[in-house]
């Protein structure tokens, strides 16, 4: 059918131009030539512009793509798709860009996975790089309920009264978001001398962190919290506390971007990368994938209709 003739030989060009920032045209690009059509043209992207990077898992057998993502304030959309999380598969987003591209980024948000911490030092060291702040709370959450975990089980073992019983969801949520019965059986277990009830109050103290605007406020706070859990004999906690020292400045960049920049965007990003992937119960191939993806989160330029309709 010609129509079909006609979407499939669309396309790659929408695809190349996908990989470009806002602004460009949609030009006679094939698919082989999709990386160096949004190497050359950015004539429109701006002279500052923030990017976040993240991965999401879109099949069996630990099969990861790595996704970069614009997150202005004012335009978030998908840039760029790598196969696999590796090394090589993020080097391939600064290759297909080009140093003049690159050198425009100002901000970069990425988790903790130290490879993604190496190609950003090499290759984009004059943005400001943002730890994702979500990926540090989560850890967090980890970290307190395998405390809560491992006391719960010991207290069952020894014949004690199960006090952390149905207590997960008390501990890892918000004290705002929990309801009024739920406040009242959080304010009774906190009267316990537990190991999970000193862990909570790590937690806790942490997340006012977030509420600083000050990077050097927000810096000895960080400093306070990791001196205190290093002493409280907590090892899951103690863990957090190690991972986070060396990376002490980039945490602090989320406050010198003046909290406008975060993860959150991209977060968002993945859960409609992940629906993208599941409303068709997965693609046969990685191509089509990708073309997938590009269609619904690459907000590509769209054609001139043939026909009005009214």
């Amino acid at each position: 059918m010609p129509a079909a003739r006609t979407s499939r030989s669309a396309n790659p060009n929408l695809c190349a131009t996908s990989r470009c920032f806002h602004g460009l045209q949609t030009g006679s690009v094939s698919w082989p030539g999709a990386a160096g059509a949004s190497s050359t043209s950015a004539s429109d992207a701006g002279a500052n512009y923030a990017i976040g990077v993240d991965e999401i898992q879109y099949s069996k057998g630990h099969k990861y793509l790595t996704l970069v993502y614009q997150i202005d304030l004012g335009v978030t959309r998908l840039l760029w798709i790598g196969r696999e999380r590796t090394i090589e598969s993020f080097q391939g987003f600064f290759t297909t860009m080009g140093e003049e591209i690159i050198s425009k980024i100002v901000f970069i948000c990425s988790d903790m996975w130290e490879p993604y911490l190496k190609v950003i030092r090499e290759k984009c060291s004059e943005a400001l790089h943002i730890l994702d702040r979500f990926h540090i709370v989560a850890k967090m959450n980890k970290a307190l309920d395998e405390v809560r975990a491992g006391e719960s089980r010991r207290m069952a073992s020894e014949g004690r009264t199960p006090l952390l019983k149905k207590s997960r969801w008390l501990l890892l949520k918000r004290e705002e978001n929990l309801k009024v019965e739920q406040r009242f059986c959080l304010r009774d277990l906190l009267r316990y001398n537990l190991k999970t009830v000193r862990a909570y109050l790590l937690k806790e103290a942490f997340q006012q962190l977030w509420d600083y605007s000050s990077p050097a406020w927000a810096g000895k706070l960080l400093d306070e919290w990791c001196h205190q859990t290093m002493r409280s004999r907590i090892e899951p906690m103690k863990k957090i506390a190690r991972s986070l020292r060396p990376h002490r400045e980039l945490i602090l960049n989320y406050f010198r971007a003046q909290k406008l920049i975060s993860s959150g965007v991209v977060k968002g990003l993945n859960n409609k990368a992940k629906v993208t992937t599941r409303k068709s119960y997965g693609f046969r191939t990685y191509r089509v994938l990708e073309l997938a993806l590009y269609h619904s989160l690459g907000k590509l330029p769209e054609p001139e209709s043939t026909h009005d309709f009214f």
